[in-house]
């Protein structure tokens, strides 16, 4: 008679109680199991009472830094996430610390275990899963160039011959090259240490683009004192599902993020969460993005998933 993997998983647990039973270390060795493995993320949250959330310096309005403090879309749900930790963990109280990250450093935070939840505007990618976790996806964006208003570039074709910035350990360096290749052209790519930089090159003209996903871009727009002076050109490049990333081989931990994302959509929480950052006034300057839920997005949060295709 075959087994599902379930049956096989479900007998193999019944096998190990009994021989606990049968050597007087039952007991122990239901506690045990319940016990988190050591050095795992939820060993540090129990020990500790704390939850150390990752968030990133200019990813408005999803993770970014005003008057001192975090604050933004993924920031918001992130502290969600962490208060389901502590129930989850039946912690009097979990509270919340916060370290900056950046492109290139959230992901060794994660692995040396210096946070436990990454909330930015990371992209859930199959390379990125051989290093971190995903939860399900709080946001779909997709890759495009921001350049100035009175420069005649509709399209990454018009930037033939000249320097386009995207930000270093982004998704969309990489697709950068890829799109410019696939079109023939002729681009140099100038990596920026961050988003904010990377912009700030195309205001004073040090380039003639910037590539990073559209929500970015319209928030780092919005944010300018002057925001007609630039503007949002080409199709998009690539399609950018963000998601909350975390320790990976943690089923347990993972359970407990998934299971408070598929609350939050399913209670229509993050709808609000939403609604708070993209469709009213945010700090620190009052802008108002005026962003509708994207239709992949709604799409998505029908049927809550993880799954993202190579």
């Amino acid at each position: 008679m075959a087994f599902t993997a379930f049956e096989w998983r479900v007998r193999a647990c019944r096998l190990v109680a009994a021989l606990a039973c049968a050597l007087g270390m039952g007991a122990n060795a239901w506690a045990q199991a319940e016990t988190p493995s050591p050095g795992s993320t939820l060993q540090r949250i129990q020990a500790s009472g704390v939850v150390v959330i990752g968030h990133r310096e200019s990813s408005l309005p999803m993770s970014y830094v005003a008057g001192g403090k975090p604050m933004g879309y993924s920031v918001d749900i992130c502290l969600q996430i962490a208060q389901a930790l502590g129930r989850h963990l039946k912690l009097r109280e979990a509270r919340v610390d916060y370290r900056l990250v950046t492109s290139s450093s959230r992901f060794d935070a994660i692995e040396k275990g210096e946070v436990d939840l990454e909330c930015g505007s990371t992209t859930n990618t199959a390379a990125r899963r051989d290093r971190v976790a995903f939860t399900i996806a709080h946001f779909i964006a997709s890759s495009r160039i921001v350049v100035q208003s009175d420069k005649p570039y509709s399209r990454i074709e018009d930037l033939d011959g000249r320097t386009v910035a995207s930000t270093a350990g982004t998704t969309n360096i990489d697709s950068l090259a890829r799109e410019a290749t696939a079109k023939s052209v002729r681009v140099r790519i100038e990596p920026a240490r961050d988003h904010a930089e990377g912009f700030a090159w195309v205001v004073s003209g040090k380039v003639e683009g910037f590539a990073m996903d559209d929500v970015l871009l319209y928030g780092l727009r919005a944010s300018h004192a002057r925001p007609q002076d630039l503007k949002v050109i080409g199709k998009p490049m690539t399609i950018e599902p963000y998601a909350v990333a975390f320790e990976r081989n943690n089923p347990e931990l993972k359970a407990v993020v998934d299971a408070e994302l598929r609350r939050l959509i399913q209670t229509r929480e993050l709808h609000r969460l939403y609604d708070k950052w993209f469709t009213q006034p945010i700090p620190p300057q009052g802008i108002n993005l005026g962003m509708r839920m994207p239709h992949l997005l709604v799409d998505s949060f029908k049927y809550p998933s993880d799954y993202v295709p190579q």
